[in-house]
């Protein structure tokens, strides 16, 4: 079978093909932007209870020479990719492709920064790898149409380990069928459940690392010539076979307008460190709070519309979502979030605290919380949102968020991702770390003479 019959053929042979200059100018703007915020956001975490419990688990494998994003310490170069996705990934704070809801950046960047060192490549390759990685990442969870999440399982580690993979092969030098093979082996690997959700395990931390490490072993081997599954995304135990249960799937959305349509920018920032399906919900209560005047304390009811596949994850089970066991969960739950917007005035970081997650204030606004089925919503297109608060003085306020904020409708703009990264890197690090990182971000692919070790070094921290 030529390679180029099949799915995974054709996304290989315009992955070998891409060179830096047939990027689009926005392309590459935008690319840089994403990495200056999800490494923001592996500095932010770099410090957390779960980047001190990864980094230990790491220490018992074995140590390396490759340096880590946000951290001093040096890993082999899967275990760096790994835990960088894990830095990323780490508050729920990163980008995500909105058709296909997957965290994009959080798999693509470490997988493409790991690769890129040991392959001795620049920066240059590296955006190159990095925005393909993307590519790939969006377009086989656009494919799915929402029905991995259905299935039970967390996009972001099933199609991560896709495109980690594509850039992993590109960076180490194979050629179309080579990166069509890193592809098919990769299928093997692509995981992740979504059981996270019934208890707030830290699983889901592990997906997009898990992607970026399976994609720099599936690479290896494809390199080796080990041979992998052709038809791995539209065989009879394929991709969209084994893990939509029987859903419908479109193989357009794999290969339709390579080179043209550039999913990289459709992906969002994220405004609130939360699951992106609470994002409307927070920004229509935060808007009518500030328009209305009324307090935690008027509030009689809140009535939350939104699609059923988003409510599974944020608002079942329901007396869960009211009391959260710890701050992952929280993050999946609209009425802890409700409670948080109306009492406090913001969604920030400092919402996410023990303290916070104790606040009977905030228990107080998640007992009025319900929802029903929105036959408006968008999702998975647009996650919307929409809110009917009802006031103890009867009066009845509504509020529509179509589109959420981030979405390719409604981008954070330049500046607002500039300020997100600022903000994060300030609860970590001094001015002057903020502004090297910052810099070395900000000029990836400016010229092929920088190297992915010096980026890698510079994007670290010494300790």
């Amino acid at each position: 079978m030529h390679p180029t019959t099949t799915l995974a053929g054709r996304l290989g042979e315009f992955a070998a093909g891409v060179r830096f200059e047939d990027l689009p100018a926005a392309v590459v703007e935008q690319a840089r932007h994403l990495a200056l915020d999800a490494v923001g956001l592996a500095f932010c975490a770099a410090d957390e209870p779960f980047a001190h419990r990864a980094r230990e688990a790491f220490a018992l494998l074995g140590s390396g020479d490759q340096p880590v994003l946000a951290v001093g310490d040096r890993l082999p170069a899967r275990d760096a990719a790994m835990l960088g996705g894990i830095l990323v990934h780490g508050h729920d704070f990163d980008d995500t492709h909105i058709g296909s809801i997957v965290h994009v950046s959080a798999s693509a960047l470490p997988a493409s920064l790991a690769a890129a060192i040991a392959a001795g490549r620049t920066t240059r390759e590296l955006l190159v790898a990095y925005v393909l990685a993307i590519e790939v990442s969006a377009r086989v969870g656009l494919a799915a149409h929402g029905g991995f999440h259905d299935a039970g399982f967390h996009p972001t580690g099933v199609a991560g380990a896709f495109g980690s993979a594509v850039a992993a092969a590109k960076l180490g030098g194979l050629d179309a069928a080579g990166i069509a093979g890193a592809q098919e082996i990769v299928g093997s690997m692509a995981s992740g459940i979504l059981e996270f959700l019934e208890d707030g395990a830290w699983t889901k931390r592990l997906h997009p690392g898990w992607a970026a490490a399976s994609g720099l072993t599936a690479a290896a081997f494809a390199r080796a010539g080990w041979p992998g599954p052709g038809r791995v995304y539209e065989g009879r135990y394929g991709l969209y076979a084994t893990h939509l249960g029987g859903r419908a799937w479109d193989p357009d959305a794999l290969t339709a307008d390579l080179g043209s349509r550039w999913e990289l920018l459709t992906t969002g920032v994220k405004p609130y460190p939360s699951c992106h399906f609470s994002h409307g919900f927070a920004d229509a209560l935060l808007t009518l709070r500030a328009d209305e005047g009324f307090t935690a304390d008027d509030v009689e009811h809140i009535r939350c519309l939104i699609h059923p596949t988003a409510a599974a994850a944020v608002f079942e089970p329901a007396e869960r979502k009211r009391r959260p066991r710890d701050l992952y969960d929280a993050k999946f739950s609209v009425p802890y979030i409700a409670g948080a917007c109306l009492t406090r005035g913001r969604l920030t970081l400092a919402e996410f605290t023990e303290d916070s997650l104790a606040d009977p204030a905030i228990h107080a606004v998640a007992d009025r919380v319900d929802f029903a089925d929105d036959p408006e919503s968008r999702f998975p297109e647009a996650y919307s949102a929409a809110v009917e608060v009802t006031l103890r003085d009867g009066r009845r306020l509504f509020r529509r968020e179509q589109v959420n904020r981030g979405h390719a409708e409604r981008p954070l703009s330049v500046e607002d991702i500039s300020a997100k990264y600022a903000a994060n890197m300030a609860l970590v690090a001094d001015e002057a770390t903020a502004a090297r990182v910052r810099s070395a971000v900000l000029s990836l692919g400016a010229d092929d003479t920088t190297t992915a070790l010096e980026f890698g070094e510079a994007c670290s921290r010494a300790e």
